[in-house]
């Protein structure tokens, strides 16, 4: 797409998918060309849904799930192979916090609207974490062993940035060289708005979620946010964010969020996911990858290295 053409408008292609609302935001010469560029990209997502979704039945995730359930052992494809492959450096990178074996903890919490009203008993997340740990697991592509019967995958931390940054990918193939993804606030740019000016994207206050805390100026890469304040519940007085502890199948305590921006949506999303995962080591952690990042602590402590 040429900047040189002044005929072109900026449209908002909707679409739900994973559970959210998605937005491709593109230059156009109609609503109808913005549409159709887009249908490649919603395409692909509704592929990555059905494919990895835990509540599908016939999705290829319930059918690994029904391996590991009996403990058995399987083939996957390369796409797969390639998740597992940054399953299990995440799981490194984070010393065991972010685990896509630790869905099974669910069982014993509810983070819905409606919540729960005390701690869950401690022999059912006892018996729930003999059954949680990546390093529970032999995986040596494209053979998925299951030595543990009863366990569970979960891509839900990381196939929805996947997602994005393949939406980027088809939509610059396809000469898109000017439109954001958000797909459910993980967003990714196939470079500036029509005319070199950055996309403004807003960083929500955890606070005052409708409130925009910062404004980021993006021409390329991604930028991804993890917070414990939208999904949270209060026990005792106590607030406990969502994301589970798999060592200890405890929630953190409190309300956090942290923004990171990288070259990919996958590693944005699973470095602010693993920063809070890391408590009180969580700026620390952020520091150490030398990204820009935006972190908002349980004190409403306010770490903001954008500038980066």
């Amino acid at each position: 797409m040429s900047d040189t053409r002044t005929d072109l408008t900026l449209f908002d292609v909707e679409f739900q998918a994973m559970g959210t609302r998605c937005t491709i935001s593109l230059y156009a010469d109609s609503s109808d060309n913005a549409r159709s560029q887009c249908e490649v990209v919603i395409a692909d997502v509704a592929r990555l849904e059905n494919k990895y979704s835990r509540y599908l039945s016939d999705s290829f995730l319930s059918e690994i799930n029904a391996v590991a359930e009996v403990g058995g052992a399987l083939t996957v494809d390369e796409e797969t192979a390639a998740l597992l492959d940054y399953a299990e450096s995440c799981f490194v990178e984070s010393d065991g916090l972010f685990d896509i074996t630790s869905g099974l903890l669910r069982r014993a919490w509810n983070f819905q609207p409606e919540g729960q009203t005390e701690l869950p008993d401690a022999d059912v997340l006892a018996a729930l974490l003999e059954r949680v740990g990546w390093d529970r697991l032999d995986w040596e592509s494209p053979l998925l062993i299951f030595d543990t019967p009863g366990m569970e995958l979960d891509f839900g931390g990381i196939v929805k940035e996947y997602a994005a940054d393949r939406a980027a990918t088809l939509l610059r193939e396809a000469g898109v060289d000017h439109a954001l993804i958000n797909l459910g606030g993980d967003i990714c740019v196939t470079g500036p708005q029509h005319g070199g000016d950055p996309w403004r994207v807003a960083i929500s206050d955890p606070s005052n979620p409708e409130s925009p805390l910062r404004l980021v100026a993006l021409s390329q890469g991604a930028l991804a946010s993890s917070g414990s304040y939208a999904r949270c519940i209060e026990i005792e007085g106590v607030k406990y964010g969502h994301l589970l502890n798999p060592r200890t199948g405890h929630p953190f305590i409190g309300t956090a969020a942290a923004t990171v921006l990288a070259d990919q949506c996958i590693v944005a999303g699973s470095l602010a996911t693993i920063a809070l995962l890391k408590n009180s080591e969580a700026s620390q952690f952020l520091e150490q990858m030398q990204l820009p990042f935006l972190l908002i602590d349980q004190n409403r402590v306010i770490f903001d290295r954008l500038d980066l």
